[in-house]
């Protein structure tokens, strides 16, 4: 199998500067999931335990003379330490800024997977390089990878992926969130399990609860996506609480309980810059998920070329 292609400019922006730190956050490690059109990063789509997340790129985002072939249909996964990958290119980005300092000669960014023989080693092993070339010299850095995935696995990873695409029937778009982000931080002080209720008449809330104190935010009249109802006229002066019980029971909201850890994690995806974010919850109360969406700069147009989405494990189906 073999994998080379340059990094763009772009793509070194996208990378080092927003998701990388983000997904960092979700977890140290990940899989690098490499197929003829795309560059996905996958988080513990493997096992049920954490966050979910799915980090998904065209290749013209990110490289160009992008250059992909295995006999598993020209498709390539492993697992890789982010915090190595970030900090080569973070080196990457100093080494070409030093070049161009000092030439001018544009610097070119190679990235490709190899395998070499590592240090008191007799067997060759697997590596993600970053070669940085100048105009008389190249910098190459080898991040360790996994063993590439066999054909079943990269089946699995597949399936899993093709799972996690699936959207909730009704998703609210929360337009601040940083009214959420400030809200997490307190929740961590009140206790590890938040619940979350979701209407199809746009209804959004969320709260951490004790036998002592109660804490949370309700958001209400959000733009709804999916299945969608009209909110009774009587339900508008009552409590968040009783609003929530009451669509509960006529079937036209749910709620779920996750972890406020995790949410916390979720919510980390903000520091990607998406333009909104969508939150839905799974049929049968399955998972929490929340959409991040990405305009292309100066536009309201969606950016089919980055995707980016989490799936919240539940630790208790609530109801609905």
């Amino acid at each position: 199998m073999k994998f080379k292609a340059f990094v763009t400019d772009n793509g070194v922006n996208l990378l080092e500067k927003r998701f990388l730190p983000v997904l960092e956050k979700t977890g140290k490690s990940c899989h690098l999931y490499l197929t003829r059109d795309h560059a996905l990063f996958l988080h513990n789509l493997l096992n049920g335990d954490g966050v979910h997340s799915v980090a998904q790129f065209r290749k013209e985002a990110l490289f160009h003379d992008y250059r992909i072939s295995s006999n598993n249909d020209d498709r390539i996964a492993f697992a890789l330490d982010l915090s190595l990958l970030l900090r080569a290119l973070r080196s990457a980005v100093a080494i070409a800024s030093e070049y161009s300092a000092s030439s001018s000669t544009a610097t070119r960014l190679e990235i490709k997977l190899v395998k070499k023989l590592s240090p008191n080693s007799t067997q060759s092993m697997p590596f993600l390089t970053l070669e940085t070339r100048g105009y008389k010299s190249a910098v190459i850095q080898d991040i360790p990878i996994s063993k590439p995935l066999s054909r079943a696995q990269v089946t699995e990873l597949q399936n899993a992926l093709d799972s996690a695409q699936d959207l909730p029937p009704t998703l609210v778009q929360v337009p601040d969130s940083n009214q959420l982000l400030n809200l997490v931080d307190r929740m961590k002080q009140v206790g590890d399990v938040v619940n979350v209720f979701i209407s199809k008449h746009g209804d959004l809330s969320v709260q951490v609860s004790t036998t002592l104190i109660s804490l949370g935010a309700e958001f209400r009249r959000l733009v709804v996506i999916g299945e969608q109802t009209n909110a009774p006229s009587e339900d508008q002066n009552v409590s968040a609480q009783t609003r929530s019980s009451r669509s509960i029971s006529r079937g036209d909201g749910q709620s779920v309980q996750v972890s406020v850890k995790h949410f916390a994690k979720s919510l980390q995806c903000h520091l990607a810059r998406p333009d909104c974010a969508f939150y839905g919850i799974g049929p049968q109360g399955s998972c929490l998920t929340v959409i991040f969406q990405f305009f292309i700069p100066g536009t309201r147009e969606t950016d089919k070329s980055i995707s980016l989405h989490c799936r919240l494990p539940v630790l208790d189906s609530g109801s609905g």
